[in-house]
């Protein structure tokens, strides 16, 4: 049986694995990325897992974490980590490589993955949101991604929530909500937030899990407003697309079933009535895995 590689970059992990058609998994390799070396160092490191597979490799899949040209594997640029722009990154791995290499945004490939092999396995229309250090989308019809005109993707964090430039992802990103615990602590030095985090030096919102379970006032309420904005901006995407089944990714969404809850419950006060009986929120099945298995079905969907 074949076996194909799906690599994760993004700005502070790279993540490759080996699996064959079943999705059984033959190799794990993963490396925090060193922002100071650039994509030069990720590309390094790419090379080094390479030469560390032993079966041979049919084709690869990469989720990239950043703008790009899916047709030609062209990155526009990183936000993230320098070197990557205008880096033609289909090129240099399939030469590096020798076999044949597919690219796509991160957020596109993870939906594929989710809607494959995850929560959206059984549905046939998956939009699939990771809420991340900032906020991606990607819809998959058919088992197939949607893709619009290039560079246009399924720009979701870009959905403003007002006409003053508030948008999804300034409002409910993990940088939004750590900006909104930061500025909690400001204003109370001595709350929970504030002993939660004094060892943190950003990445905040990783306590908010811990607060809430403490039922801290403050933390509830950056919880609750920050899933109200998320659910309206959601139903804009129900009521354009209404997707069989949504699923929510990402790092704020290790938050689990109260997150889920939440969004479900706030998303049917803004939908229209006819929505509401069949909405069908869900979190995602693969958690990390969401990419890198994306990153394979979409390797093996170009042979």
């Amino acid at each position: 049986m074949p076996n194909y590689l799906g690599i994760e970059i993004g700005g502070t992990k790279l993540q490759l694995i080996v699996a064959d058609e079943n999705m059984s998994v033959v190799q794990r390799h993963r490396y925090t990325v060193d922002q100071t070396r650039g994509a030069a160092g990720i590309q390094e490191n790419i090379k080094e897992t390479l030469e560390k597979i032993p079966a041979p490799i049919t084709a690869i899949g990469v989720g990239f974490g950043g703008p790009i040209d899916r047709e030609t594997g062209k990155i526009f640029t990183s936000y993230h980590i320098s070197g990557w722009t205008d880096f033609s990154l289909k090129d240099w791995l399939t030469k590096t490589s020798g076999v044949a290499v597919r690219v796509d945004n991160d957020a596109n490939v993870a939906a594929l993955g989710e809607a494959l092999h995850g929560a959206g396995k059984d549905a046939d229309t998956v939009f699939y949101v990771t809420l991340g250090s900032g906020v991606g989308a990607g819809l998959v019809q058919g088992g197939r991604i949607y893709h619009g005109a290039i560079p246009g993707e399924t720009e979701f964090g870009h959905v403003r929530l007002d006409r003053f430039g508030t948008t999804v992802q300034s409002s409910c990103s993990g940088w939004a909500v750590d900006e909104k615990i930061r500025n909690a602590v400001k204003r109370n030095p001595k709350g929970l937030l504030a002993s939660l985090t004094k060892e943190l030096k950003g990445n905040e919102a990783k306590i908010l899990g811990e607060a809430l379970e403490q039922n801290d006032s403050v933390a509830v309420e950056i919880f609750e407003s920050t899933m109200d904005d998320f659910a309206f901006g959601l139903s804009h995407a129900i009521h354009l697309l209404h997707p069989d089944v949504v699923v929510l990714g990402g790092g704020l969404s290790l938050l689990g079933e109260r997150l889920r809850v939440a969004v479900e419950t706030k998303c049917k006060t803004y939908l229209m009535d006819a929505f509401q009986s069949n909405l069908n929120i869900q979190l995602a099945a693969l958690k990390e895995d969401a990419v890198t298995i994306g990153a394979v079905a979409l390797a093996i969907q170009q042979n």
